[in-house]
């Protein structure tokens, strides 16, 4: 179990230099492997949450859908997740649905204007 974890948590930080280096599609194989592997622990929703990421700025937009509608519904007070469903919906000419999501995005506090 011990190996499993370490391994989980390797892959981890590999996929997050990955992200930080732009390679959006190999840090989200990385990732899909951790997730899969549900041994990470309390971390499970940070790599969650980076996989969402990882989709999205590779432009897997379902998948980054329903990652980031999996983390909105287990934590609706997640600002960040719902930020990320709401450009998600948006980055797929959906406005009418990312609107509620961004809107409660911006009554967290988070800045919800594309640049």
């Amino acid at each position: 179990m011990t190996t499993v974890v370490h391994d989980a948590y390797t892959r981890f930080r590999r996929a997050e230099r990955m992200f930080r280096n732009r390679e959006y599609a190999a840090a989200a194989k990385q990732l899909e492997l951790v997730v899969a592997s549900d041994d990470i622990g309390h971390g499970l929703h940070e790599a969650r949450t980076l996989l969402a990421r990882s989709y999205f700025h590779s432009a897997q937009l379902g998948r980054a859908e329903t990652v980031a509608r999996a983390l909105v519904e287990e934590r609706p007070d997640d600002a960040y997740a719902v930020l990320l469903l709401g450009r998600t919906l948006q980055r797929m000419s959906r406005p009418d649905e990312a609107a509620p999501h961004l809107a409660l995005a911006a009554a967290y506090g988070m800045e919800t204007s594309r640049h």
